[in-house]
């Protein structure tokens, strides 16, 4: 009802105030589309930023200066040149719009003068050399295109100096462009915000006035119509959801912007990419016809080398020469000539120029009017040196260098040292050839005697050089005659630039035109590495407005104020159904709530009950400590089992209880999971040794020795999948459990480990090349559908991922009962004429806590032929100077084993593979048989052999006798025969005792193979009635615990008998207290108390209190000896108290450990006590006293 009448009256409300409630946020979203349409129109039709042309003198030296390198100083003592006459009127720089390569202005300085100084002049700015020409309308100097550079190829040589000589950065250019878009969308952008501001304050006191009359006319309604409505929305709502209006708007038009600055970038980058593609295109054809051209003139080369000087008398003159490069000159599209100029030494020059008839000649020259004629006849003789390189063939085009000694050219020189001493084609850096007067290069090809070996040296090709084959370039017709090929010719500019020379680059060819607001650069290689050419390109017009990108930025503004308005309609829509989801909420924090009470109820519940049931079992294992016959110790050895049972089964629900509250923690200590695995093999033996049921493990020899973990909940996963294997597997066959990393699994094609590849192979699991030989389900089905598997994310370098399986050959899981298998309570067969036993939460468990070890769990299974279960866990990777936690007890022999070897008779490969695991883990190498008639084959060939192991399924007497016969017949008298060990799944007694006595094997091993077993059986076979040396054994608790007096504090009676009939049946001497106060007064110092055993929970005073308490104490006390306050003869003479405290309690886990450790204590024991939990936590306080 109180929904309904909201609701009615919203509704009532809304239609007396509909014209007043509209109007206002119309009004307000009238005047922030008023602002926004004025600030895009601004920006699109703002007027182009300019500056102005004529500036003060100072401010342009500046420019002048970067340019050509002209101070202030030097302008200024050019006007003091004129200062004296009165024809200087006037000196002025001005900013001159050009289209050079980087910059688009030029600076132009002049001195305005008389008309009547009518002749020109020519002056030098002092130290500068720079021309100024003086003429009758004034004393002008302009700065060329070429003059104008970019500021990015001179910035790093400009920049010092201006910083030296200014004081200040240097300008920046890009600040003149005519589109300066990041300045105006910043600026429009701050426009915008203000404007909206102002309009939401206009608005906002608009409003103001109208509600404070609703307020004052409110005062008068009646008190139920102000509860009423005290159930609507609060003012503080509307306020937000007004806000949420304003920020939607404010969202929209950002979006607006935003979407014309990316669409235009988008424009600018399509552009840009099209841009470096053509020239890209143009770079590459270029670069290819010039390889093309290379290529030719070095088979050129090769060709006056073979016909010039390998045949006597040559078969090549001049005549011969121009027409052959004539009609050829089509192969050679880039070259505008080619010449032969023959190697001739000082002693032989006299002798070459008698032959040709002429003199040679000098190359260079200072007469530069030379370069234009370019007449031989006028050239002077070449200078006497060492050597001289004469051109004697030539193209028809290039004919008039016949003569001239390309040694005395300071850019030839260069490069025929450099060609014959590669034997590669070098070329020259750009310079003006002759009689052309344009840019160009040389490319030079050596060429050398026939008889240059393949593999010749510098020297020897120095040596062997006859001549050099010269090809210059003409750049600017050839890179011209190129382009005009290329399509879309008209669309960009293009430079050639050598760039060999960072700091001074050389333009090749190019123009003056295009954008140069947008420029590409390619990389150009003419096949001489010691050179650099670059390709710069640009488009020849400017990018026009972009429209593209203001249309939809403009529909998308229109767009926001239309869905702000609907916005404010439903708004008052949200307010009913944000009530409606707070109760929503409120109901759905009530249903978790009462879950987690739940969880929390059963755990505690749970806690409960385990205590009394601690004194049970420890009151039965008093029992049957004392004397009983036959029939009574039955009755006790049932109820302990009972409640052992029971005990089992409360662990499983306060385990589930604790994940589903979230208070299940887990540890993080390292441990060898090996030793994990034969614990779990060891308990579990009996009753696969009752089903004849083989239970093997195996760890890959990748997996690390030590991890890092939680060793108890991982031993109780394994434990968990092992014991439902057995439970659901008949008599005979395998339980297969494997560890190996994940890292292993992920490639199948590169698998090393054998057992893994074997039991993935295609079709090996289904045929029975298993363990025991009945067929299995591949294991592989099991974790393909992990989704974190095959993942190469988050890998970290300090965890490693570990893959367990295990692997049964059971009765396997009904399909229709595989979805249900991780739910609590469940099980395959829930009927209650089910077959097996068992609560179902085993397994859900074991999931949640894969789960907590960041982990994932699956399963595969075929009815009829068993189950595989998989699992990933991640554990931390322990450092490597950690001592391995193996027991101490087994250093020893496994010292005493290390290099063995022995031989492994066994039909089953897998099998046989997980034999020779466990005795590589003694340090006993293993070679592997398949049958005892192999074995006699290969028995021969294998010496120092010191056992045996046959699996009792490859066991033939008839076999054995021929392999016995073979041992006896080759043994020599200083070897001692291998012993023969015989591997069964179960034996009784009597059959074990038989095959001994028997004579042909030593001793039966049986089966699961661990450690200490091997051990065991491997040091009484082989020492043969020798006394073997004795491994260092522990104290037991009869030896540690004797005539210690040791105080237990529990407030639970049954619980302290329990604890002092544990403790007093190892000897120890105990006194018993039932709260802490009491505690804290036993172990008040002085006293004579070797250890406090106690409990957690009392009433009053808890065990953390009371331990607290008792440090305070004995710190005091330590402080005052240590200080000599008080004497360590008033407290027994004991220079430091410290009583060792340890917890009893019947639920250990990681944060009530870390408590207990906190507030002082130095252990803890589990109840009931076991001898072997109780011997590890007082070991380290009582071994060595």
């Amino acid at each position: 009802m109180s929904i309904t009448c909201q609701l009615s009256n919203l509704t009532s409300k809304k239609a007396n105030q509909s014209t007043g409630g509209v109007r206002k946020p119309l009004f307000f979203l009238i005047l922030c589309g008023l602002t926004t349409s004025v600030v895009i129109v601004l920006l699109i039709f703002s007027p182009l930023s300019k500056k102005e042309e004529t500036s003060s003198c100072n401010g342009e030296a500046r420019v002048l200066f970067r340019h050509k390198n002209v101070s202030t100083s030097e302008i200024h003592a050019l006007v003091s040149f004129f200062s004296d006459s009165d024809q200087v009127t006037s000196f002025e720089c001005r900013k001159e719009s050009t289209s050079g390569l980087r910059s688009n202005y030029c600076i132009t300085c002049s001195l305005n003068m008389e008309k009547q100084s009518c002749h020109e002049r020519q002056c030098f700015i002092p130290d500068g050399g720079v021309p100024w020409n003086l003429n009758p309308s004034g004393l002008e100097h302009s700065i060329s295109p070429e003059a104008c550079v970019s500021d990015n190829l001179e910035q790093s040589i400009l920049q010092p100096k201006e910083h030296e000589n200014h004081g200040e950065e240097p300008e920046n250019h890009g600040e003149e462009l005519d589109w300066d878009l990041s300045t105006y969308l910043r600026n429009t952008w701050w426009w915008l915000i203000l404007g909206v501001l102002v309009c939401h304050k206009i608005f906002a006191f608009h409003s103001k006035a109208p509600t404070e009359r609703k307020e004052k006319g409110s005062l008068q309604e009646p008190l139920a119509q102000k509860q009423q409505r005290g159930q609507a929305p609060s003012k503080g709502a509307g306020r937000w959801r007004k806000n949420i209006l304003l920020l939607g708007v404010m969202a929209g038009v950002s979006v607006s912007i935003w979407w014309f600055w990316d669409t235009n970038e988008k424009i600018i980058s399509i552009r840009r990419e099209t841009l470096a593609n053509m020239c890209d295109e143009r770079a590459r054809v270029l670069q290819d016809q010039f390889n093309v051209s290379l290529n030719h003139v070095h088979a050129l080369s090769i060709l006056v080398s073979t016909f010039h000087h390998g045949k006597t008398p040559s078969a090549i003159d001049q005549k011969t020469f121009g027409e052959y490069t004539e009609r050829t000159n089509f192969e050679r599209p880039l070259t505008s000539g080619v010449a032969y100029a023959l190697k001739v030494t000082h002693s032989d020059r006299e002798k070459f120029e008698k032959e040709h008839g002429w003199t040679i000649k000098k190359m260079e020259t200072e007469d530069q009017t030379l370069v234009q004629d370019c007449v031989p006849e006028n050239f002077d003789p070449a200078p006497i040196q060492d050597e001289y390189a004469p051109v004697i063939f030539a193209q028809e085009t290039v004919s008039h260098i016949i003569s001239l000694d390309m040694m005395s050219g300071e850019e030839d020189r260069e490069n025929i040292l450099r060609a014959r001493a590669s034997g590669k084609g070098v070329l020259t850096s750009p310079f003006k050839l002759l009689k052309s007067n344009h840019l160009g290069v040389v490319l030079t090809f050596a060429v050398y005697d026939t008889s240059l070996p393949p593999n010749a040296t510098e020297e020897q090709r120095v040596e062997a050089t006859i001549g050099y084959l010269g090809a210059s370039y003409d750049m600017p017709s050839l890179v011209e005659k190129l382009l005009q090929q290329l399509a879309s010719k008209q669309t960009i500019a293009v430079d050639v630039y050598d760039t060999t020379n960072a700091s001074g680059l050389i333009k090749m060819y190019g123009s003056e035109i295009g954008d140069i607001s947008e420029q590409h650069i390619s990389s150009l290689d003419f096949g001489d590495p010691s050179r650099s050419h670059e390709m710069h390109c640009r488009f020849k017009h400017k990018l026009p407005i972009p429209w593209t990108a203001i249309t939809p930025s403009a529909l998308v503004l229109i767009i926001t104020f239309l869905v702000g308005y609907i916005f404010n309609e439903a708004l008052i829509r949200i307010a009913t159904v944000e009530e409606d989801c707070q109760k929503m909420m409120e109901l759905k924090a009530r249903a978790e709530a009462a879950d987690v009470a739940k969880s929390q109820f059963l755990a505690t519940v749970s806690h409960e009950i385990r205590t009394p049931m601690n004194g049970v079992l420890g009151m039965l294992k008093m029992l049957m400590d004392t004397d009983l016959d036959a029939k009574q110790m039955d009755y006790a050895q049932t109820a302990h089992g009972s409640g052992k049972d029971l005990i089992s089964l409360i662990n499983e629900v306060l385990d589930q209880a604790k994940i589903e509250s979230g208070r299940l923690e887990l540890e993080n200590v390292p441990f060898d999971m090996r030793f994990v695995l034969d614990d779990v093999s060891s308990l579990l033996s009996g009753k696969a040794n009752e089903k004849d049921i083989e239970l093997a493990v195996y760890v890959s020899s990748q997996v690390p020795d030590v991890v890092v973990g939680d060793p108890s909940r991982f031993r109780q996963i394994i434990t968990n999948l092992v014991g439902n294997s057995i439970k659901f597997t008949q008599d005979k066959g395998h339980i297969f459990i494997s560890v190996h990393l994940a890292d292993e699994v992920r490639e199948p094609h590169n698998i090393e480990d054998a057992v893994l590849k074997k039991r993935l192979a295609l079709g090996c699991s289904e045929s029975g090349e298993t363990v025991s030989g009945f067929p299995a389900v591949n294991a592989w089905g099991s974790w393909r559908n992990f989704k974190t598997f095959y993942s190469t994310e988050n890998h970290n370098s300090d965890k490693i991922k570990l893959l367990v399986t295990v692997e049964d050959t059971g009765v396997g899981i009904p399909l229709d009962a595989q979805g249900r298998i991780f739910t609590p309570f469940m099980q395959a067969d829930s009927s209650t004429s089910r077959t097996y036993g068992g609560t179902g939460i085993g397994l859900s468990i074991s999931k949640r806590l894969v789960e907590l070890m960041q982990g994932e769990m699956g399963f595969v299974s075929e009815p009829g032929i068993g189950s595989t279960f998989s699992f990933t866990v991640v554990f931390g990777k322990a450092e490597t100077n950690l001592p391995v936690t193996k027991f101490e007890r087994f250093d020893l022999a496994i010292q005493e084993f290390k290099g063995l070897r022995a031989l492994v008779i066994d039909s089953r490969n897998i099998r046989a593979e997980v034999t020779s695991y466990h005795l590589q883990r003694l340090g006993i190498s293993a070679d592997i048989v398949s049958s005892l008639s192999m074995a006699c084959t290969c028995v021969s060939k294998l010496r120092n052999l010191a056992m045996i192991l046959i699996d009792k399924d490859a066991w033939n007497k008839k076999d054995f006798a021929v392999l016995d016969e073979l041992l006896n017949s080759s043994k020599e008298s200083t070897t001692r025969p291998p012993k023969i060990l015989l591997l069964a799944t179960s034996a009784t007694p009597v059959e074990r005792s038989e095959m001994k006595s028997s004579g042909l094997i030593d001793e039966v091993v049986i089966k699961p193979l661990r450690m200490s077993v091997l051990i065991c059986c491997l040091q009484e076979t082989l020492v043969n009635g020798k006394k073997r040396q004795p491994n260092r054994k522990r104290r037991n608790l009869g030896h540690l615990l004797r005539d210690k007096r040791i105080l237990v504090v529990d407030d639970n009676l049954v619980n302290r008998r329990v604890a002092e009939g544990a403790l007093k049946k190892y000897g120890a001497t105990v006194a018993c207290v039932e709260s802490g106060k009491a505690a804290l007064a036993m172990l008040k110092p002085p006293h004579n108390f070797d250890a406090c055993f106690m409990d957690l929970q009392m009433p009053e005073m808890d065990g953390f209190e009371a331990t607290r308490r008792v440090r305070d104490l004995e710190r005091e006390i330590n402080k005052k000896i240590a200080s000599g306050e008080a004497s360590a003869d008033m407290f027994s003479k004991v220079s430091s108290w410290h009583v060792p405290i340890l917890a009893m309690t019947a639920d250990v886990i990681q944060a009530t450990n870390e408590e207990c450790m906190k507030c002082g204590m130095d252990g803890y024991v589990s109840k009931p006590f076991e001898e072997e939990t109780l011997y590890t936590a007082v070991a380290k306080f009582f071994e060595f006293g």
